[in-house]
């Protein structure tokens, strides 16, 4: 089994980039300094060149070096990564850019091959069989919705269950309850805020700070506490 960090968000209400998950993220990454390829495609907003300073400053501590794959043939520093980030933004332009490169199924076999992978956001979303449970506009049309399919189920990143008042629109919930009609055989994880999941050795633990909401074909959601082991999730 893959060894993974899928984190929910990339930081927490007034905290610093990845500073609510750097203890987890020190245990993925272990103490040996490692070169990191990270993925920079899900960013709109940002240029790669500001997103993988933010990433390299949020990590400096930990004492591994980070390449983005927009610094130099994306194949090569790929090849020669120790581990794997693949960071958030929009997750259509993300899945997008790595078919175009094609690099999504050269990242699954890196990754299958016993290196770490460390996705937020959309770079959860990415590590499903799937992106269907984005929440992201679909701004471009990647060739297929297919991911790397290294866990088996899917993910719901910055699950909440709060409405906007006076919105007469579909409820995260409903979302994902239309997507389970569709797809009754596979569970989703509404992951929310400050939390993540830890995959490692064959098995699944939720982390950090709030339960996750669990979904799946027939039955109401479950509210799952830190901690749980979910392994089962794994089939």
């Amino acid at each position: 089994m893959p060894s993974l960090l899928l984190l929910s968000n990339s930081r927490n209400p007034g905290g610093e980039f990845l500073a609510h998950a750097r203890g987890a993220i020190a245990g993925l990454l272990g103490a040996e300094p490692r070169r990191l390829a990270f993925v920079p495609y899900a960013g709109v907003t940002i240029t790669p060149d500001a997103y993988v300073a933010r990433v390299r400053e949020a990590l400096s501590p930990l004492g591994h070096s980070v390449e983005s794959l927009h610094e130099g043939d994306p194949v090569e520093v790929l090849r020669q990564a120790t581990g794997v980030i693949v960071g958030g933004g929009n997750t259509f332009r993300l899945l997008e850019r790595l078919y175009q490169t094609d690099l999504l199924q050269r990242i699954r076999q890196k990754v299958l091959g016993g290196i770490p992978y460390l996705g937020w956001s959309a770079g959860a979303n990415l590590a499903c069989p799937t992106i269907r449970t984005t929440n992201d506009m679909p701004i471009v049309a990647p060739p297929s919705l297919a991911g790397l399919g290294l866990v088996p189920f899917q993910i719901n990143p910055h699950y909440t269950d709060d409405v906007l008042p006076n919105h007469g629109g579909e409820s995260r919930a409903d979302r994902i309850a239309e997507f389970l009609l569709l797809n009754p055989a596979v569970p989703v994880v509404g992951l929310r805020e400050g939390s993540w999941l830890r995959v490692e050795k064959g098995r699944v633990t939720l982390e950090g700070r709030h339960p996750m909401k669990l979904f799946r074909a027939g039955v109401p959601p479950e509210e799952i506490a830190a901690g749980a082991d979910l392994t089962g999730l794994l089939g």
